[in-house]
């Protein structure tokens, strides 16, 4: 089957090997077929939206040190792509009639609820206004533990942000092949993938490219996530113009990994891949039983027990005190010196017990994601 499924929205990533070739310096060697693409989308009445790697590349253009250093420190790098942020802006801007907005995103801003919402109204309210948004990882102020760490993962996120029917990857390879087609002159060529097993994933290697921040591992993570959440994603090979002829008649233009039937919703992408449990909340078998075959809530009286560091607000799971199995995970409304006071008594005795009551529900189950959902 080559012909793809019809798409209205995409996310388009374009990565270090196609904005920057040689590594130190911005081209449009590959860039102008892919803007053409865009354009032409546009014109068609199909929204877009652009993940852009390239800064630090357009930062090192102005800086002879730098440009020649192969280690670079953390504060080097950020400072790199400080330089090379409005280097990149204006090189894309230059390919384009109409205006473009650069919207710069760390890890941080996906992890906190709010600012997930936040963004995601910016980048709606840019799309409603017909503005190209630009999307970088805010590489000059975030550091390892607040980076998402490749551009190929944060074009996932973002593609779940606007609701996107189809993620595109640009890079310089063709694909996903069944082995490293540079090593092995027999590897196959995967054109279409249903599922993304372990069979798959073994087929990943390392990219080949010494500016690359991924390879094709982080490239089928995105594929991952934005599978799971119900957007085609493609691996294709930017280098080749023909590729973005192939999407304009909405054929496959290079690996296709096909987006589930039950996808999740965008809260729960949120929980389960921008989110970290740390603790868990055991629960005994009335309590399992309610949320698992009534859709209810996580109250307090079905606690048995508490493990790790919980913290109002953030990611917990629930297992099972019958037989220690994940049954869901979901945002406790209290912390663990809360809970501790709480566990296994009624709603009606939290304020007496506290002092106050922010909620009758330790999880609510608009928050509460079972584990089979």
């Amino acid at each position: 089957m080559n012909q793809i499924n019809q798409w209205k929205r995409a996310v388009i990533k374009v990565g270090s090997a196609l904005i920057a070739p040689d590594g130190i310096q911005l081209s449009n060697r590959y860039l102008l077929s892919i803007a053409k693409f865009i354009i032409a989308s546009r014109q068609a009445g199909k929204d877009i939206v652009l993940v852009s790697s390239g800064s630090v590349a357009a930062g090192a253009a102005f800086s002879e040190k730098l440009s020649k250093k192969k280690n670079r420190s953390i504060p080097e790098k950020q400072a790199l792509a400080a330089i090379g942020q409005p280097q990149m802006m204006q090189h894309w801007q230059k390919l384009f009639n109409f205006p473009c907005a650069q919207v710069l995103l760390t890890k941080a801003d996906l992890q906190n609820r709010q600012r997930f919402v936040n963004a995601k109204n910016t980048l709606n309210q840019l799309l409603d206004e017909q503005i190209l948004a630009i999307v970088n990882e805010n590489d000059s102020v975030a550091v390892d533990e607040l980076k998402v760490g490749d551009n190929d993962n944060l074009a996932a996120h973002v593609a779940v942000l606007v609701d996107a029917d189809v993620l595109i990857i640009c890079s310089d390879v063709n694909g996903l092949y069944s082995s490293n087609p540079q090593q092995n002159d027999n590897a196959e060529f995967q054109s279409e993938i249903k599922i993304i097993d372990e069979k798959i994933m073994s087929m990943a290697s390392s990219s080949h490219n010494p500016i690359a921040t991924g390879g094709m591992v982080t490239k089928l993570e995105a594929a991952i996530k934005a599978t799971q959440s119900g957007i085609d994603t493609f691996i294709v090979n930017g280098t080749n113009a023909d590729i973005f002829e192939k999407l304009k008649i909405n054929s496959n233009p290079g690996s296709w990994f096909h987006r589930s039937t039950s996808p999740m919703a965008a809260k729960k992408h949120w929980l389960t891949h921008l989110q970290k449990s740390q603790g868990s909340i055991i629960v005994d078998v009335g309590a399992e039983r309610a949320l698992v075959s009534s859709g209810a809530s996580l109250l307090p009286a079905g606690i048995v027990s508490l493990t790790g560091e919980i913290k109002q607000g953030e990611l917990v799971e629930v297992i099972s005190e019958a037989n220690g199995k994940l049954l869901a995970s979901g945002i406790s409304q209290y912390n663990l010196t809360q809970l501790e006071k709480i566990k296994g008594k009624q709603s009606n005795q939290i304020a007496a017990i506290l002092g106050y009551i922010q909620t009758k529900e330790v999880i609510h189950r608009n928050d509460l994601f079972l584990n089979e959902e």
